[in-house]
């Protein structure tokens, strides 16, 4: 693409009430440094590379609703997680102050709410053959 920087940043933005405790959880659930903090937002970077998880103040944020709901503020992105326990890896993610969704649509597949209210799904990783408490590997929802 004309005019980009050599740097090849890019990155996902998310809103939130409050970025920097937002950069804080995924921080702590993905193990990827918190690479900025300005005071309108931080960012996490995934190591090793040039792509970041982005985070900024926007104090009227409305959360997601989900499943959607005619009226309410829909989802417009959600972020996918493989991971090799589903299990351990919700218990984690709650104790981390996510939250577990209503809606479960998937066995393979946990919905979750991050404090912002934001949806993100834990499945089970087909690539590397492991199998959760179920006993079933699946796809990404």
């Amino acid at each position: 693409m004309r005019g980009r920087v050599k740097t090849d940043w890019w990155g996902v933005v998310l809103e939130a009430p409050d970025a920097h405790a937002l950069a804080s959880f995924y921080s702590r659930l993905l193990g990827w440094p918190v690479s900025v903090q300005q005071p309108d937002g931080a960012a996490i970077q995934v190591p090793g590379t040039s792509s970041y998880l982005s985070f900024d103040n926007s104090p009227d944020y409305t959360p997601p609703v989900w499943p959607a709901v005619e009226g309410k503020q829909r989802m417009m992105m959600h972020l996918d997680i493989a991971v090799d326990d589903l299990a351990a890896a919700t218990a984690d993610a709650i104790e981390l102050g996510a939250k577990l969704a209503d809606s479960q649509p998937q066995e393979d597949v946990r919905v979750l709410l991050d404090p912002a209210g934001h949806p993100f799904c834990l499945y089970l990783d087909i690539e590397t053959g492991e199998t959760g408490e179920t006993g079933e590997t699946g796809e990404p929802g």
